[in-house]
């Protein structure tokens, strides 16, 4: 590496100190001194998170170029406000590195990192570099606001509500699968067929649906809301258990991401596990009264924004359950990522 810990900072934060620039976003004290000071606007109520994105875990040299990488930990924070309903405001950002790290490969995840925080109007503010004897860790912490009082959670479904989702999934996985199968490493990539193009998008440039989780929260008609990190499956198991609740999801329901079954014919793969058990959709997962569905309908298409009902939600007892184009009704195992699984 090129540069000390404290040159490593000032070429990663560069203009991004200016004081002009912070102060519209909120923010008093910035990037420069022990820590950061911010202002939360009258009547809202902070809303915090962190993920950690690890080198072999969550990225390999074929799966994601470095503006990715960073462009996406900072997505998957973003979609973790969304999920509550909450305005994305300000990140702090942790870098743990090899000594031996590439100065320029830093730069460019650094350069995704802001790209994604410029789209949807957050702060980077701080954070911290270190050395490690493994790979690169990246971890963001995100802080927002919501209405106090007013954040949407996991625990609100009724039975008897619809069960939505705010857009196509299955897309990250199968990009993932295609990737995986190709086995490019990602700068020499190319230009990537254009039937698959968008599915290693939606793996390597996941959109958080902020917009959709600021919605939400305004219009007061979601009863519960989760994000797609881990799977649908999971995620709906998430809601149940908060809830208390069943949910019973039809499976001809269920929006593909396009180019979806075109890809799993080609890899010999099931396009429903990626659907149900892939993950890194980022969409979201919610209930809403059935009564209310008909206003959300019209809110959504105001915003110009997709809403599809796969579901219902039963009675506490009955899990969470697929029901398949034939009528039969099967339990939909909590199955998705996790760390800490027994192999």
């Amino acid at each position: 590496m090129q540069h000390d810990e404290f040159g490593l900072i000032r070429l990663l934060t560069g203009d991004r100190q200016q004081a002009d620039g912070m102060r519209s976003q909120g923010v008093v004290v910035g990037i420069g001194d022990d820590a950061a000071v911010t202002a939360l606007s009258p009547g809202m109520q902070l809303v915090a998170s962190c993920d950690t994105m690890t080198e072999g875990i969550h990225f390999l040299p074929v799966t994601m170029r470095d503006e990715d990488i960073g462009f996406k930990a900072m997505a998957s924070n973003i979609s973790d406000m969304a999920a509550m309903g909450a305005k994305a405001r300000y990140a702090l950002v942790a870098l743990s590195l090899p000594k031996d790290a590439d100065t320029e490969q830093i730069r460019r995840i650094y350069a995704g990192l802001y790209e994604c925080a410029d789209l949807f109007g957050v702060a980077v503010i701080g954070g911290d570099t270190t050395s490690t004897r493994g790979g690169i860790v990246l971890t963001v912490t995100i802080l927002g606001e919501v209405p106090a009082g007013r954040a949407l959670l996991r625990s609100g479904a009724k039975p008897g509500d619809a069960v939505f989702v705010t857009g196509p999934l299955g897309g990250s996985a199968a990009g993932l699968s295609y990737l995986l199968h190709r086995g490019t490493d990602a700068a020499l990539w190319g230009e990537l067929p254009a039937e698959t193009a968008e599915l290693v998008r939606a793996h390597t440039r996941p959109l958080p649906q902020a917009a959709a989780g600021e919605l939400l929260q305004r219009t007061g008609l979601c009863r519960a809301l989760n994000d797609i990190s881990d799977g649908l499956a999971s995620e709906a198991a998430e809601i149940a258990e908060a809830s208390g609740v069943g949910l019973l999801i039809a499976e001809e329901k269920l929006p593909l991401a396009e180019g979806l079954r075109a890809c799993a014919e080609k890899l010999a793969a099931d396009p429903l596990e990626w659907v149900l058990y892939g993950g890194e959709d980022y969409q979201l997962l919610g209930t809403a009264a059935e009564a209310d569905l008909a206003a959300l309908r019209e809110a959504f298409s105001g915003e110009g924004l997709p809403l599809h009902v796969i579901g219902r939600v039963t009675a506490a007892g009955e899990g969470v359950r697929l029901q398949r184009p034939d009528g039969t009704v099967q339990p939909l195992p909590k199955r998705g990522y996790n760390h800490f699984a027994a192999k």
